[in-house]
């Protein structure tokens, strides 16, 4: 059977990428330890040679300054061994006067060649590695010149085998690898639990997000970690939500644009076919038919320019106008504009504005007003009055347009800048729907907010907050 690694995924990647910062991790830490251990060590046992050869050059210098070569060869001989030490003792030329090996010994020749030897001759105190002289183990050496009173006697030269250390050191390089690769299989199984807690949720988001990309709105992900990922899923979550939501208002504003559209073309169809049926004979008939064709043709043209005018600004393509104007005479303007449908429906108007200036469109700020003042003035009662009222408060001014008509539902009250909506009262009639929705992109286009409250049977009031600019 074939097993696949599918080496691009993130749990592979993760698990590779932990495994591997694990083998760096103790592989250098553990050479790091290694080289530390075998640097001490060979400190440590240059510094003993150094304390042995200065204390026995001492006790070899008192007898050859008394000319007590039988003594130095005793020193030699109880200091010396043939495993592990080695002890020498050279005149001031040179010559080998005893040493603890004298078998190895009687093979060399030239003892200036040996290391050493030639810079204690000359005074100079050395030490260092080297092999052996007829052999190739590691040895540390330590040569030293004999001084008495000013005069050199002679020279100690001491070596020592770290041929057991070295087999230690290699039985400790096996331990700490076989402890390695027991850490490195530890933290693998640790990657790999590790791996799939963060591999999981990520590879159920990829899958939520493909099915969010393909039309599935309103899933949600059961990803349940206090911590990004967590919050990632519960963010994705609301998206998903937002989306369901944005999909079914898309579906019920195509429904809504084309059932406010087949009207007015139907019914201009209609009287069309009628005309060219024969009622054009008729001149009451056909004037009645051409007037029904011409208020169906404006109503079009409305519901279309409102269309427009809202897709514009839910799609932030409209270019508005940035200046400084007094907000009380652009809605004493927009008061002006409906003056005779407020006398005509016998409505009054009270206006009570501060005179501060705003910064915007407007033109675009006066078709949110008209539009609101539309709605207020269709719903209101006769004999009624429509106020305006504004007041400042933290930098901002606040419109408050209140009628004296029914009043809107509560269970329509969320829905009322919704485009289409024909629950609430504000959507029926002879409009197109579109009048608030558009008001509400217009306000906060310009950084603002508008909002709405009623009490059923006592009216509506829409209040709109605005930035106030300095003077």
């Amino acid at each position: 059977m074939l097993i696949r690694i599918k080496w691009n995924s993130i749990h592979t990647k993760l698990f590779t990428t932990y495994l591997a910062l694990t083998a760096l991790g103790t592989s250098v830490l553990a050479s790091y330890i290694l080289l530390s251990f075998h640097d001490y060590f060979m400190k440590t046992r240059q510094s003993d040679l150094d304390s042995w050869t200065t204390a026995l050059s001492e006790s070899v210098a008192d007898s050859l300054e008394n000319k007590n070569v039988e003594r130095v060869d005793i020193i030699v001989k109880r200091y010396g061994s043939p495993e592990s030490i080695t002890l020498r003792i050279f005149d001031p030329q040179g010559r080998l006067l005893t040493t603890s090996a004298p078998d190895i010994d009687k093979n060399i020749t030239n003892w200036l060649e040996v290391p050493g030897v030639k810079e204690a001759l000359q005074k100079k105190a050395v030490q260092g590695k080297a092999k052996g002289l007829l052999s190739n183990d590691e040895r540390l050496y330590a040569a030293k010149p004999i001084v008495r009173n000013g005069q050199l006697l002679g020279v100690l030269r001491m070596s020592i085998t770290i041929e057991q250390f070295q087999r230690q050191f290699q039985r400790l390089i096996l331990s700490v690898l076989l402890t390695l690769i027991i850490t490195v299989l530890l933290c693998a199984v640790i990657s790999e639990c590790l791996t799939r807690s963060l591999a999981r949720p990520i590879q159920s988001m990829c899958n939520f997000a493909v099915r969010m990309g393909s039309g599935h709105f309103g899933d949600k992900l059961s990803v349940r970690q206090d911590d990004e990922l967590g919050q990632l899923a519960i963010e994705l979550n609301r998206m998903s939500e937002r989306l369901a939501s944005l999909d079914s208002e898309r579906r019920s504003f195509l429904a809504n644009v084309s059932h406010e559209l087949r009207t007015p073309v139907s019914n201009v169809f209609v009287t069309l076919e009628a005309l060219s049926s024969g009622a054009d004979e008729e001149p009451e008939i056909r004037d009645r038919f051409i007037s029904t064709a011409q208020e169906e043709v404006k109503r079009l043209s409305r519901l279309i320019h409102d269309l427009l005018d809202l897709g514009r600004l839910e799609a932030g393509v409209t270019l508005l106008e940035n200046k400084d104007f007094r907000l009380k005479s652009l809605i004493e303007r927009a008061v002006r504009a409906v003056e005779l449908r407020l006398q005509s429906n016998d409505v009054g108007i009270k206006l009570d504005l501060p005179n501060v200036k705003v910064n915007g469109d407007p033109e675009r700020l006066l078709q949110a007003f008209l539009n609101i003042l539309d709605n207020a003035i269709k719903y209101s009662v006769s004999n009624s009055e429509v106020s305006i009222i504004g007041q400042i408060e933290a930098n901002k001014i606040i419109v408050k347009i209140s009628d004296q008509g029914v009043g809107i539902n509560e269970s329509d009250m969320p829905h009322i800048f919704e485009q289409f909506y024909t629950a609430d009262r504000s959507r029926s009639g002879n409009g197109t729907g579109l009048g608030l929705a558009i008001a509400k992109r217009i306000v906060e286009a310009h950084n603002g907010t508008i909002t709405a409250s009623s009490v059923p049977g006592r009216g509506a009031t829409f209040t709109i907050k605005l930035p106030i600019t300095k003077d």
